[in-house]
């Protein structure tokens, strides 16, 4: 298959008007053209695969003097103009020979087959031997662990996807738990940082203020047009690193990488059935002035666009999106600030199909933690006392969560089942005195009791049994605190959930140290086993990467058109149901990453139940076995052979 990129025709009258190659002070006669594509299966002896042959019956097709280094003749007039004429920038592809080794959707590298060698035009363009995709396996992970830097193995794979996109995820499917943390928190944050620095080639679509009016057609410019994710950040909060404009690209770009290694979500088209990816950075601008300082920052250099200004592009991005690619595509918004995060939500949950991973992905992940610890600490959720440290929106998502699920399981009101959560912020415990001056996203959990200024009075106060941080500031779960919690609890359960690692509220060490090892202990960021009077313990990590990647494919598999709280619940439950008594015994409350496909798969399964159930869901009819059909949806990243 050849094609000519943007609108460019050849006629029976030759190549004419804004389609020429040639410049304008060119002379050219105006001959019929005949144009021969000379494919894989039509290529006739002594002709090179992926030529264009262009044939008169005079066999003149121009005259052109070329003055071209090194003897050719300058056939689309590039070196014969001036430097400030413009030329036209042609471009023929061809998924054979050197092309397709470029192609990182196809290529093989020293993978591809004697056979393929010689049927698609590769002979001379790679070393003689031919190895299997394994041992390219285990090649890249030797060199990848030869790296001493996060950042350089970061680097490095992604590197490796932009050549050969099955291998990278191969890579990552087989060697999840060591790679994890390294296209993803806490690595990703350091990238993310660095990002103008690093920048090699865009790997999603930046729309900044520029693009106002126009964005139907920046949506256009993508290559893959069956998009079906997107993953949107405006930078302004990204983890616990603050305003990073433009370079929180890399968070979009990881959480999509992770949607296909971990849920299956296919990463190219192939047929209408394979689900694309497409990550986004809406650039407003930053208030970083570091960034705005820096001169390798790759966006916009003005502060945040505010109030009707950015309403108004997110309104234009949200239209465009739903015009472009239908009501089913699923936009999840990313790293939002909450006075922001909590508004789209709101605004676009009823008419789009969108995910708030910061919101609702924590929510249910924690969520999905807390079920399975009652398996160590007896009782039942409404049995429990929940403490917050945070009441931005990791925290109140998660606070809803758990009153909705309460609510649930003793059909009382949510209204009632929130007073059993309790959260911290920074003017100290929210109370009903409190109920003007707060954020309305904060208001449902003002209850009545005296103020409270610090943490730890409010551990002594409320004397809750579950301790959870997403603060984004480290080093918060003091030991004054954490041991109040094993004081009152045989076992008390403590979630330090801020990213990356540096911002998490206490380490691991310091968790079970305070607490003679009795902690239940989970952060956001993984952290080393530790070693405690002669005993190893293994910390739990409270991803959303649990979660996000299986509910996106439960969705789309059924062809969900809005997300409702009950599926989220329904994602707890079916993560909660996967720890083993083995995990149990660990002292772990969720399974590990090596089962993490499996685990997305019956995610998914118990997500597009709940959407078949609540008349949600648009593809039909159901599957009869929705997990069953889930794995069959899934991304396989082995080779595929090649006529």
């Amino acid at each position: 298959m050849i094609s000519l990129n943007r609108s460019c025709f050849l006629s029976n009258g030759g190549i004419s008007g804004n389609c020429s190659p040639f410049s304008q002070g060119q002379k050219r006669r105006s001959v019929p053209l005949k144009v021969v594509a000379v494919g894989t299966n039509a290529a006739r002896k002594g002709e090179r695969n992926g030529s264009i042959v262009m044939e008169n019956a005079a066999k003149e097709v121009v005259e052109l003097k070329s003055t071209v280094h090194g003897g050719d003749k300058d056939v689309y007039g590039e070196d014969t103009a001036s430097e400030d004429q413009p030329v036209t920038p042609w471009s023929v592809s061809v998924a054979s020979g050197y092309n397709l080794i470029r192609d990182p959707h196809h290529n093989k590298g020293l993978a591809f087959s004697e056979k393929e060698r010689d049927a698609h035009y590769m002979r001379g363009l790679l070393p003689p031997v031919v190895i299997s995709q394994e041992l390219q396996v285990k090649k890249m992970i030797n060199a990848i662990r030869q790296y001493q830097v996060p950042l350089q193995k970061y680097i490095a794979m992604m590197d490796l996807q932009e050549r050969n996109q099955k291998l990278f995820y191969k890579l990552l499917i087989e060697h999840v738990e060591e790679l994890l943390p390294v296209v993803y928190t806490p690595t990703v944050g350091e990238a993310c940082q660095k990002y103008g620095s690093i920048f090699q080639r865009p790997q999603g679509l930046f729309i900044s203020l520029k693009e106002k009016g126009k964005i139907l057609e920046v949506l256009r410019n993508w290559p893959e047009k069956n998009i079906q994710v997107i993953v949107v950040t405006d930078g302004e909060r990204i983890l616990g690193l603050g305003d990073l404009g433009c370079h929180g690209m890399g968070i979009p770009v990881g959480k999509l990488s992770l949607y296909t290694a971990l849920g299956g979500v296919r990463p190219s088209a192939v047929s209408i059935y394979m689900i694309n990816c497409l990550p986004v950075t809406i650039d407003v601008g930053t208030n970083n002035e570091k960034l705005l300082d820096d001169e390798f920052y790759i966006g916009l250099r003005q502060k945040r666009a505010t109030g009707q200004e950015y309403a108004e592009l997110l309104q234009e991005f949200m239209t465009a999106v739903k015009q472009n690619y239908g009501e089913k595509v699923l936009v999840q918004f990313e790293d939002f600030a909450n006075h922001n995060a909590f508004d789209l939500l709101s605004k676009y949950g009823a008419t789009h199909l969108v995910f708030n991973d910061d919101i609702q992905g924590t929510a249910s992940v924690v969520l999905a933690g807390l079920l399975s610890s009652l398996k160590l600490v007896g009782g039942s959720l409404a049995d429990h006392t929940f403490l917050f440290l945070g009441a931005g929106e990791a925290g109140t998502g998660i606070a809803e969560l758990i009153a909705l699920e309460i609510s649930k399981q003793t059909n009382a009101p949510v209204e009632e089942t929130r007073k059993k959560v309790w959260l911290v912020d920074s003017k100290g415990l929210i109370v009903s005195s409190r109920l003007e001056s707060l954020q309305h996203f904060k208001k449902p959990w003002a209850h009545e009791h005296e103020p409270v200024k610090t943490l730890a009075d409010a551990v002594n106060a409320i004397k809750p049994t579950v301790l959870i941080g997403t603060s984004g500031v480290g080093r918060t779960f003091t030991k004054e605190v954490v041991e109040a919690m094993a004081a009152n609890n045989e076992r008390p359960i403590i979630l330090a959930l801020s990213n990356p690692t540096s911002q998490s509220e206490c380490t691991a060490e310091e968790a079970y140290t305070w607490t003679q090892g009795r902690a239940i202990y989970c952060s956001g960021s993984p952290f080393p086993p530790v070693e405690y009077e002669g005993k190893v313990y293994t910390p739990g990590q409270s991803n959303n990467a649990y979660i996000f990647p299986g509910f996106g494919l439960g969705l789309l598999m059924s062809g969900t058109i809005r997300v409702h709280d009950d599926m989220l619940l329904a994602a707890s439950e079916a993560l909660a149901s996967q720890v083993s008594q083995e995990d149990f015994d660990k002292g772990l409350i969720y399974p590990p990453f090596t089962n993490i496909r499996e685990i997305s798969a019956h995610i998914a399964a118990k997500v597009a139940a709940k959407s078949y159930e609540l008349g949600l869901a648009t593809r039909l009819p159901q599957p009869k076995d929705l997990f069953q059909y889930a794995e069959s949806c899934m991304y396989s990243p082995n080779y595929r052979s090649f006529r």
